[in-house]
This record gives structure tokens, sequence and C-alpha cells, in this order.
């Protein structure tokens, strides 16, 4: 398996590059819009061939490069079922794996940051969007999101899997590039809670800014990128 981790450092934005070895088809996951040239690059000297393009939930604090990615590519815009962005080539379902290759790619739905939010699971690797972070989780007070849901996709779902599994998160802030989840149930602060009430309450006291592109960037995502 070829696996890249590229950093947007606009946004703080990580983008996975993903792809087999044997049939040389790949994969992105979280790709900003900003940063085409780069991916485009990147595939050609590796000699690969994009087949998904996937966004782990609509972004509001950059514009996707799915649109982008299928003008140039042909590849498949991927987006979660329950995502309200149209455009969407396939939709990604749990319990419905993603093949590219010989690799097989689970998506996990876990919302609460959003209510579109997956993860995608290969093997012992971990994308978690901006559901699990680094030492921290994502916030839950925007589009449509929510404190007891995110609870559930965290200590029901994403938590209960093996503690090496590695983690991979769609932002950090602090300069982490991945951990793993036994990792962060043990020094995550925002995992160090005993119940759901109390989850909630310190997601409530955040407090946090809007992020800065928000009325730019969700407009854009719900078209996957692409202009009305």
């Amino acid at each position: 398996m070829i696996l890249r981790q590229l950093f947007d450092y606009g946004t703080y934005t990580y983008t996975y590059l993903i792809a087999s070895d044997a049939s040389r088809e790949a994969v992105l996951i979280d790709p900003v819009k900003s940063q085409v040239k780069i991916y485009l690059q990147i595939i050609k000297e590796l000699d690969l061939k994009l087949v998904f393009a996937i966004d782990t939930h609509v972004h509001a604090d950059h514009i996707t490069a799915l649109g982008e990615l299928h003008r140039l590519t042909q590849c498949q815009m991927v987006m979660g079922k329950q995502s309200k962005a149209k455009g969407a080539l396939k939709y990604a379902v749990e319990g419905e794996p993603l093949v590219v290759g010989d690799l097989i790619i689970h998506p996990l739905y876990t919302p609460g940051h959003t209510d579109d939010s997956y993860s995608f699971l290969l093997d012992d690797c971990l994308f978690t969007g901006d559901t699990l972070l680094i030492r921290g989780t994502g916030r839950t007070d925007f589009q449509h999101g929510n404190s007891e849901q995110q609870y559930e996709s965290l200590f029901n779902k994403l938590l209960k899997l093996p503690d090496n599994t590695r983690v991979y998160p769609g932002h950090d802030y602090n300069g982490f590039t991945m951990s793993t989840i036994g990792e962060e149930k043990q020094f995550n602060p925002r995992l160090q809670v005993k119940s759901l009430k109390e989850y909630c309450e310190q997601m409530m006291r955040l407090n946090l800014p809007y992020p800065k592109l928000m009325g730019i960037a969700v407009p854009a995502n719900l078209n996957c990128g692409n202009k009305s």
C-alpha cells in the first residue's frame, strides 16, 4: 500500500493519498482545491490513477477539490450517504466497502461534528476526518452538529477499534501527524469523561469562533466545490 499525508498550511488540513501497489489505483481523502496541482504532480510521479476523491463531510474551513479532480481526472466524487452535497457520483454507506485494487476501505458513519461525517478504515489505518482529532475532537456547534451523536460515534464506534489502530485526522493545529486509538484513549483530554452528559457539557463550553471561510466554503462544498 502507498500512503502519503499531505498538508494545506492555510487551513491546517490533512489530505491522504492512498493507492494500491498492485493496480496503481488511488484515492484522495479530504482534498483541498488550492492544492490540486500538488496532488496531480504526485499522482503522475508515482504512476497512479485516481479513482475516488472522498470528503469525510461538508467542510466549513476550505473548499473541496472533489469537483476539480473529477473534471481533470474523471475520478468518482464520493460523499457520505447522509450528505446534502449535490453532484457526488458515489455515496459512501457503512457496510458497503470501497474497493480500490486490492485495498478494501470501510466507511464508518460517525456523525456529531456534522450530520454527514464519516470516517474510513483501511486495515489498521483510520482516517477520522474531524470526528476524532489528535488530543481533541471536532466541534459540534454548526452544520447540524450534535454532541450526543459525537459521543456515540467516539465511544461506541471508533474507540472500540483495537488500540493499535493508527489515527490519521483531518486537521491538526499543533504539529501532530498521527496517533493511535490507544494513545487517544489515554491522553486525549476530551475523552477523559465519565458520561455522555459530561462530554456534552465540555463541548458546550468551547465557545469557538466560526471558521473564517465558512460563508464561502459551505455553499461551495454543497456543490462538491464546483461553481453553482
